[in-house]
């Protein structure tokens, strides 16, 4: 009885599996094929072809480029402001800390579209409309505050007696946070910079607020327009897709033990 109730579990497990998957599968399936219309694909990629990821790349390349500077530098901006402000809010005593924490939950509750309108205004000032900067700076509005609750709740863990040592052997404030406090983070670093790339990787609304013309474009805008273009040829369109998923997938494979250690640190002390 157990052992057919284990089968039946794996089976569902395996269908539910199977059904998530398909999408990927149909979509990788479509980019092999020869152009033409997703409708007439076969169910196997019997007859590969790579013309179009030959065009995606022709036509996208610039794009992907895009997305990449723009998410690599929104992790950068948004570590260098949210570690030291999740280090200070575990373990200094701030007046209004609790505040300030409240304030970082609230802002995750802002729909995206009142902050993509607000920052076109503001841009639209400064000069900032179809620049990566400005992108960067856009996207980091999400990538900040998550990063902070996730690097405050591990740091919440780390001893201060471990600081305090380093501290009576002449290291400095700064010096024991750059050579104690962030190796020991490394879990939560990673896992902060991981969930800020796949937000600005992912994004659309902002790019789609902030860029007018082709000279910054990141690839979600990208595809978005592409459709549009190349819709009797869903192989380009599909390829890009495929080339667009990548970074995000090799991320989590590389980066999974940390996430899961990072996510999970705060979690029991």
């Amino acid at each position: 009885m157990t052992t057919a109730r284990t089968w039946g579990n794996t089976a569902v497990g395996v269908l539910i599996l199977a059904v998530m998957l398909f999408p990927v599968y149909w979509m990788l399936n479509v980019s092999l094929q020869p152009s033409g219309s997703a409708v007439e694909t076969p169910w196997f990629p019997l007859d590969l072809s790579f013309d179009g990821y030959a065009t995606a790349l022709r036509e996208q390349g610039r794009h992907l480029l895009t997305s990449l500077v723009v998410s690599a530098g929104s992790v950068v901006f948004s570590l260098l402001i949210a570690t030291p402000a999740a280090y200070a809010l575990a373990h200094f005593k701030v007046r209004g800390a609790n505040l300030v924490l409240f304030g970082i939950l609230i802002s995750q509750m802002i729909p995206g579209i009142v902050v993509a309108n607000a920052l076109y205004s503001a841009y639209n000032d400064l000069g900032l409309l179809n620049s990566i900067p400005g992108l960067i700076l856009a996207d980091s509005t999400a990538g900040i505050p998550f990063a902070i609750l996730i690097i405050r709740a591990f740091m919440g863990r780390i001893p201060m007696e471990v600081v305090e040592a380093a501290r009576v052997d002449g290291a400095g404030q700064l010096r024991a946070f750059v050579s104690i406090v962030l190796p020991m983070s490394r879990n939560a670093l990673v896992t902060g910079a991981l969930f800020t790339f796949l937000f600005t990787w992912s994004d659309f609304l902002f790019a789609l607020t902030l860029t007018t013309t082709e000279d910054v474009r990141p690839v979600t805008l990208g595809l978005y327009q592409y459709i549009g273009t190349y819709v009797n040829d869903w192989s380009a369109v599909m390829a890009t897709a495929v080339l667009a998923s990548i970074p995000a997938v090799v991320l989590l494979l590389v980066a999974q033990r940390y996430v899961a250690a990072g996510v999970t640190g705060g979690a029991v002390k």
